[in-house]
This record gives C-alpha cells, structure tokens and sequence, in this order.
C-alpha cells in the first residue's frame, strides 16, 4: 500500500498551493523556493500521470483530478497533525494524591472533579481534607491546595484566588427570623470557621463590633459553619469561592451588601521536583481553567424584600448575583480559614 503513495514533500508542496492560490504565498509557507515549489508539483502531476493545476499565468486553477485529490491531502495532513499533537502531550495515566481545605474540597473541588477525571480518564485521584503545609513535605502526596499566606520555603508556590467574605444564612431561617438589619444578627447564632477573627473584622466594617454576641459557636473549618448555617441552626461568613454553588443554588442567601477581604488566600504548592510532573502539571493548569470557568462568583448580594413593617413574601429571601471583587487582603496574613 505504501508503494502506491506520492511522495510527501510534493503533496505537501501541492496542498499548499492548491490552499493558498498562488506558488509564491506557498513557498513562503514551506520556507522554500518558487521553483522547489514548482518542481514539486510537477513530479507529482509526473507521479500520478495527470495535470493538476490549469496555469494562467500566475493565477492557478484546481483541474477536476486536483480538486478530487484536494480533500484526501488535507485530511490526510490534519490527522497526522493531529496524532503528532496527541504524541506531545503529557503522559496523563497514573496516581496523584492531592491535598485541600476542607471547605474548598467538599464546596468547590468534590462537585467539579468529574470535569477532570473525564478529561483524563487514566488518572486516578486520592484527596485529603487537609490545611496542613505538611503536606507539602510528604511524599505521599503530588498536589496541595492551602489557604494561608503562601510562605512555604523551599516549594513551588502559585496563588490561585483571593477571597472575600460575607455572611450567608438559610433562606428558611431568614423567613421565619428576618434580618432587617446588620444589629438583628445579634437574635442568631453565629457560626465561626476559625477563632473568631473573621467575624470580628466584618463586624467592624458594618460598624457594628460593639453587637451582642450572645451565642457563638466555634469549628474547625468553614466546611462545618457553611454547613451548620445551611442546616438553619444560625449565620455564617461564606465566600466568593466556596459559597457560590449554594449561593446560586438558592440553599444560602447573602442578606447583606457587605463584604471584606479574607486575612489569607488560596494557593496552589507542590515540591519543586513535582512541578514538571505530567500529572502534576495537567492537574494544576485544570485547576486554574476551572477557576475561570466558574468566575465570576455568585456573591453579594441578596436583597430583603419586605411587605410592609411585619409582613413578608415567601420568597423574603431572593439570591442575586454580581461579579465577586477579588481584591489583595488588607489584614495581616493569619491562616484562619481551612
């Protein structure tokens, strides 16, 4: 079957021509000569025994033999060019082990895994709920995501999203307990993800840190105060990353118009010697595409419809959404928020 081919430079050579409409524009293209471009073309026409350009002067025609050969050439190049593509990429079968706040791993990462395990069906995925820089030290595991202040010596570090943060609360629980006000916060629970840090500098910027607090309780992590205010029990501060499917989902609302940027940030790290992992490498660039994809992030802000003084609509609670401002934190690095 080979032995019936043409030669490939004069097929490159013809489909050339025969795409750009001129010997010229096609010898440009090749890096080549006007006559190599020629010559070519004629030992092919030679090859096959058929004329397969009508020439008058400089402008060139297809005959009906080029115009049949035409489409089996450029068919034939995209396939090889697309096979050499495959071969180039990165070998994308194996393991790889990947680290993640809690918070972000179970809100953010867990519900867009798939998108990523179909694209590379060959790897297989370990996660660990885990904000511990540790992590970055073990061989056990290729891949870290950590908030904090990306100051982890002697590994590749890479920030992937700043945050603000804002309070959220269960639409079922702001109907039956309004919040008409930032000071009505003080008939909820509120809910905290690190050691109380987080709400007292919201709190300042709603001018109201002198608020009763009557009743606060304290988790280990974001996953848990998203998670208790969606089960109604009292108000927790989201953000623009890890709220936003419950955000635009309905199952949290965003009562007030408020935001302030977190303490830390999102960062992506890994040892050095995994940077140019293959695995390591698609992993992470997935990883930022993702993020774009999802932006921007249903946010601030949730409007309070009323009806009248005491009076309220069943829907009294109605998420909307606005472009998150993703802004440098202000405060003093504190690694706060797992």
């Amino acid at each position: 079957m080979a032995s019936r081919l043409p030669p490939l430079n004069p097929l490159r050579a013809f489909e050339a021509t025969a795409r750009r409409g001129a010997v010229s524009a096609a010898a440009r293209e090749l890096n080549v000569t006007h006559g190599a471009v020629s010559h070519q073309i004629r030992a092919l026409e030679e090859s096959l025994g058929t004329t397969l350009f009508e020439r008058n002067g400089k402008r060139l025609k297809l005959t009906p033999q080029g115009a049949l050969l035409l489409p089996a050439v450029t068919n034939a190049f995209s396939e090889i060019a697309a096979a050499t593509a495959l071969m180039k990429q990165p070998e994308t079968r194996g393991d790889i082990t990947i680290s993640c706040v809690p918070a972000l791993l179970s809100l953010w990462l867990l519900p867009r895994l798939n998108t990523f395990t179909d694209q590379f069906p060959g790897v297989k995925v370990t996660l660990i709920a885990s904000n511990d820089p540790e992590h970055l030290r073990s061989l056990d595991t290729d891949v870290s995501l950590l908030y904090g202040d990306g100051n982890w010596p002697d590994c590749w570090t890479r920030l992937w999203s700043n945050l603000r943060l804002f309070p959220v609360a269960s639409p079922t629980l702001l109907n039956s307990r309004p919040l008409r006000s930032v000071r009505d916060l003080a008939d909820h629970a509120l809910f905290h993800g690190d050691d109380g840090r987080e709400w007292n500098t919201w709190l300042a910027a709603a001018d109201a840190i002198d608020m009763p607090r009557d009743r606060q309780h304290f988790m280990s992590d974001a996953r848990l105060s998203t998670e208790a205010a969606l089960y109604g029990q009292g108000i927790a501060l989201g953000d623009n990353i890890t709220a936003s499917n419950l955000i635009a989902r309905g199952e949290l609302v965003v009562p007030f118009d408020l935001s302030v940027p977190a303490n830390d940030a999102f960062y992506v790290a890994c040892r050095q010697a995994l940077r140019q992992s293959p695995i390591v490498k698609v992993f992470i660039d997935w990883l930022f595409a993702a993020l774009e994809e999802t932006l921007p992030e249903p946010q601030a802000s949730a409007r309070l419809h009323l009806r009248g003084r005491g009076g309220r609509s069943a829907d009294a609670y109605r998420a909307t959404t606005t472009p998150a401002k993703r802004l440098i934190p202000t405060s003093p690095p504190r690694k706060t928020r797992a």
